[in-house]
């Protein structure tokens, strides 16, 4: 006989523990209504973005009007800090007369970087390649280059590449020259490291890319001074 069927044998045997309780069977139409009921208590604003809450403030009572007034607060500042990281972007181009607008009086708490550069130099190019791709992958860091001397009239090639880091009209950091800026072989990840140091952006890196070049370097040099002595 079936153990599950329902029959008063069966149950006096239940009840005396010989036979092991009943297996529920699961009703498959019981556990969709259960569902929708669940997902039923979620209040309708909190799936609706700013237009759909405006067309539908009709539908809500004095207390759901409430909520809606703080939900509606909450995705405003939501949406404004999300235009405020993503405002930049790209490496965008200007000129000598609007380095004061566009970097000294920048946005407050915004990280400003600058490259000033010259076509000809190399290392300038391979830099402003490199802030392309930082420019995109740190939207919320404004990124700027501009041609030295429309904005430092005889600025010398030895000082070029320059890279002048601000926030709020104040300069955080600089590299000025090949030298400083990482040399010829800079690679992207070091030039983010650079700008990380000095706070404009927030890095994904866990330790400096170059930590087994500058780990060589020093210990040549305290070889070198070893011997000297």
């Amino acid at each position: 006989k079936d153990p599950n069927e329902d029959t008063e044998w069966n149950d006096i045997l239940r009840d005396f523990g010989i036979l092991p309780p009943k297996k529920e069977v699961k009703d498959e139409v019981e556990e969709m209504v259960l569902r929708l009921q669940k997902e039923a208590e979620v209040k309708p604003y909190e799936r609706m973005n700013l237009n759909q809450l405006r067309e539908a403030e009709d539908e809500f009572d004095e207390e759901d009007m409430k909520a809606v007034e703080t939900y509606r607060k909450q995705r405003l500042q939501e949406l404004k800090s999300l235009q405020k990281r993503q405002q930049y972007g790209e490496l965008k181009e200007i000129s000598g007369d609007q380095y004061v607008k566009e970097v000294t009086n920048a946005p407050k708490d915004v990280w400003v970087v600058i490259h000033l550069y010259r076509m000809s130099i190399p290392m300038c190019r391979v830099i402003n390649q490199h802030l392309n791709l930082l420019a995109t992958k740190f939207p919320e860091t404004k990124i700027v280059k501009a041609a030295a001397n429309s904005c430092i009239e005889n600025y010398h090639d030895s000082c070029l590449p320059t890279l002048f880091v601000y926030k709020n009209g104040e300069i955080k950091g600089k590299f000025i020259g090949i030298r400083e800026c990482g040399g010829t072989q800079l690679t992207v990840e070091e030039l983010e490291w650079k700008l990380a140091e000095v706070g404009a952006v927030k890095t994904d890196l866990e330790e400096n890319p170059r930590k087994d070049v500058v780990d060589m370097m020093t210990s040549s040099l305290r070889n070198a001074s070893i011997n000297d002595s």
